[in-house]
């Protein structure tokens, strides 16, 4: 009988090593704490339509993804963004078009793993807690106290303190990703009946609570019908108001968002906060994958690499390359 390898997470990097190791013939089982695929590429149901809480765009500079998202791309799961870019520095916002090409999955962020998932076997709010060996095989624990096994390999695909805490089997391992620092971040949507009185699409935002803004309108295939906007925090302000309720959250980055503009901003129809704990990597590594081919344990992420979506994806692709070349 052939013992299938698990992967834990199904983001960009979970679901990348996954669909390697399915095209190179094993079998694979995902699990995933949330109750849909994507990590911080998913996209969060509201009464505003799906709203991308996480990753806003992507970029593609490595061949192999660039090919990858060419593929994405001919399936219908992404399409190019070209908002109308700004900066706001110094208290000035001022038109700032660049060259790059920006990503974003159609008609939501998480239609790209969707479709990566396709039709491969996942159990979903299932969190691991615990990834342990037995005499041969490994075994997972959940937060319920149910064991799934047996498995020849385990890849874990989340943020580093999450996989930091199910590399006990694993010293070395656990050490190089505990000294991974992740950054959070503070996301708020906002929607307005009336439009707001701007050309702008996109902002990267200075001397400002917030990082980052974009009109969800201006993404491809996305629901018109009100004028949501998301607001990135910057991650020293997430930081330093990590356990600041969801309503204060919304309303101080909601005036943030009003100085911007110079204006007295209309109340929003509708609004939401979410927090995001391990959002990016403080910093990037050149890891590409942290692995115990003797165990049997392999770790991938943005974090091993660049800290982009294209990072976790090759981190992914290199995590089913070691473990697929351990068993020719």
């Amino acid at each position: 009988m052939t013992v299938p390898i698990a992967i834990i997470g199904t983001g960009i990097a979970g679901l990348s090593a996954a669909q390697a190791l399915t095209e190179a013939g094993h079998v694979v089982q995902l699990f995933d704490k949330s109750r849909g695929s994507g990590g911080r590429m998913s996209s969060k149901r509201s009464d505003a339509g799906a709203l991308d809480l996480g990753a806003q765009y992507f970029t593609a500079r490595d061949r192999r993804f660039v090919t990858e998202v060419q593929r994405w791309q001919a399936n219908g799961w992404v399409a190019e963004w070209t908002p109308q870019l700004y900066t706001y520095h110094g208290g000035q916002l001022n038109l700032s078009p660049d060259e790059q090409t920006r990503w974003v999955g159609t008609p939501r962020m998480s239609a790209i793993t969707r479709g990566l998932l396709g039709d491969l076997e996942v159990q979903f709010a299932c969190r691991i807690t615990e990834v342990y060996r037995g005499e041969e095989h490994w075994h997972l624990q959940d937060a319920e106290g149910f064991t799934h096994g047996p498995f020849g390999h385990v890849v874990i695909a989340t943020p580093a303190p999450q996989a930091t805490a199910l590399l006990a089997s694993a010293p070395k391992l656990a050490g190089a990703a505990a000294g991974v620092k992740m950054d959070p971040t503070w996301a708020v949507a906002l929607a307005f009946e009336t439009p707001l009185d701007t050309p702008m699409e996109g902002c990267f935002v200075q001397d400002s609570p917030l990082d980052w803004l974009a009109r969800n309108r201006s993404k491809p295939g996305r629901d018109n019908t009100l004028d949501t906007w998301v607001l990135h925090a910057t991650s020293a302000w997430s930081r330093q108001h990590i356990d600041l309720s969801k309503e204060a959250v919304i309303e101080q980055l909601h005036g943030a968002f009003a100085e911007l503009l110079h204006d007295a901003m209309p109340a929003p129809t509708f609004s939401l906060a979410h927090r995001w704990l391990y959002a990016r990597p403080a910093t990037s590594h050149e890891w590409g994958v942290l692995a115990d081919a003797d165990l049997g344990l392999y770790v991938c992420g943005d974090w091993c690499l660049s800290g982009r979506v294209e990072g976790a994806w090759l981190s992914g692709q290199e995590a089913a390359r070691r473990l697929h070349a351990h068993l020719q």
